[in-house]
């Protein structure tokens, strides 16, 4: 088995099926809650809007009902004894509601990442005020008051609209150790200030009472605190990759070589786009990264592949291997299976303008050309894609035709889970080609028609491959990993 594992699927689940007991170093998450938007959005529609597929996948998460009765009478039943009085004691003044449903699911969380926390490990829980307090309270319950370590404060300066409040500048989050005890530590440096190393070399040697103390300057700086001064990413940032929530990798870093060294187990739970994963793997830590959407797990995937090529090894756990699991994907959940089939061909999610209408669209390939009558134009290409998993007919095809030309795409993609029809081999092929402007000699297949087992076969989608593919932000190439310490003040 290859050390490092990417998961696919709800991470309480995965944590009791796959993650020994003390198995991991470090565990860091940044679980979603906030009741005024959508989370782990991975990116935005062309218009800036939120793409309402991804938020159908997150809109009930944290949401009290059957589900989360059963959840807290499994913590009721099972959760140490202090644990399940806190969590009674919030349902007394809580209630039901979104709040009270986000504790007791992550409750059960936090209890399986302590069980998969070795005793020199570390853990991390990123939280916005929303729920810090709350979580602060659990958290002490299961790791206990004494292996709380610090409250770090991220600050950073975002110039957002807050008319009747002080502007929000930072984030939380609680540090703690399995044990008092033992931990691993590796004390990180920030560069002095001009005024103090200014002070220290005037003032190197001062006399207090009866007492002489020699300063020095340490070589390495000054220890870092618990506020960290690292800038949030903004749009042109080149490591953004489009997702809302995306973390800098500087955030990362503190927290990776502070809390683990080389080698060490690295587990992200909540891992969305993979920050932490990446970092990891660029500081040569062994990695274990879960998200519940397909969406998180592809983004992942080609980060993975456009920071590292062949340099990072990794096993994908809960993805469909052949047309047998591609079903039961399917019949699970519908939308996953469309999300993962788009996957296999780099396209991605498309909501239509109007809330809820796909539009007869699913995915969509964003590409760049230029103009040969104006070299200096760029022109944006658009392939529309449709997902199918059930019976399929003749009728899907004209009705692609059809969108293909209501959308302005230059190529329509036909995906389906059951093998098509001859007269649907046909009709796709009655549509005629498409000329690439940039090479006039060069001609693709107006509609094309792919089935699971062939894309998992490895036969791909014919469409112009030397023009810029803009369907996602790529990841930079990673430069050489550091062995120092030392972090600069940020």
């Amino acid at each position: 088995m290859n050390p490092n594992q990417l998961y696919y699927g709800d991470n309480l689940d995965i944590l009791r099926a796959y993650i020994p007991d003390e198995s991991v170093d470090l565990i860091y998450i940044d679980p979603p809650f906030n009741s005024n938007q959508a989370y782990n959005v991975i990116f935005s529609e062309t218009d800036g809007s939120s793409s309402q597929a991804q938020i159908q996948a997150f809109e009930d998460t944290w949401r009290w009902g059957e589900t989360t009765e059963q959840a807290y009478h499994e913590l009721v039943v099972t959760a140490p004894h202090l644990l399940v009085e806190t969590i009674k004691s919030f349902r007394g003044f809580l209630t039901e509601t979104n709040l009270m449903a986000y504790l007791v699911m992550m409750a059960l969380r936090l209890v399986e990442l302590h069980r998969v926390l070795k005793p020199t490990g570390s853990f991390y829980l990123h939280c916005d005020p929303t729920a810090s307090h709350y979580l602060k309270i659990i958290l002490d319950q299961i790791f206990g008051i004494e292996n709380f370590r610090n409250e770090i404060v991220w600050h950073y300066r975002r110039w957002t609209g807050a008319a009747h409040r002080f502007l929000a500048m930072h984030d939380i989050l609680f540090f703690y150790t399995k044990e008092k005890s033992g931990y691993v530590f590796n004390p990180l440096y920030a560069d002095y200030t001009e005024k103090s190393l200014k002070r220290k070399q005037n003032y190197h040697t001062r006399i207090k009472g009866d007492e002489v103390y020699v300063t020095s300057i340490n070589k390495k700086g000054v220890k870092e605190n618990d506020v960290w001064m690292i800038s949030v990413l903004n749009p042109q940032a080149k490591e953004r990759l489009g997702y809302p929530t995306q973390k800098p990798e500087a955030l990362l870093e503190r927290i990776i070589q502070a809390s683990s060294n080389e080698g060490d187990v690295v587990l992200d739970a909540f891992c969305g786009c993979g920050t932490s994963v990446a970092v990891a793997q660029r500081l040569n830590r062994l990695w274990i990264g879960i998200d519940i959407t397909h969406l998180a797990i592809t983004l992942l995937k080609y980060r993975l592949a456009d920071t590292f090529g062949d340099d990072v090894k990794y096993e994908i756990i809960g993805e469909p291997k052949d047309t047998a699991s591609a079903k039961a994907l399917a019949v699970q959940d519908r939308y996953q299976f469309q999300w993962w089939a788009l996957s296999l061909i780099r396209a991605r999610p498309y909501q239509g303008k109007k809330k809820g209408a796909d539009e007869g669209v699913d995915g969509v390939i964003y590409y760049q050309d230029v103009d040969p009558n104006n070299l200096k134009k760029t022109l944006h290409q658009k392939i529309v894609i449709q997902v199918k998993s059930g019976k399929v007919s003749v009728r899907d095809i004209r009705e692609l035709k059809s969108v293909v030309d209501t959308q302005g795409a230059v190529i329509g993609i036909f995906i389906t889970l059951n093998p098509p029809t001859q007269p649907m081999v046909k009709e796709a092929a009655a549509a005629g080609r498409f000329q690439w402007l940039h090479v006039t000699h060069t001609t693709y297949p107006k509609i094309q028609i792919r089935t699971i087992e062939e894309l998992l076969g490895g036969r791909g989608i014919e469409y112009p491959q030397m023009p810029v593919d803009v369907t996602f932000r790529r990841a930079e190439r990673a430069a050489p990993p550091s062995h120092q310490l030392e972090i600069e003040a940020r």
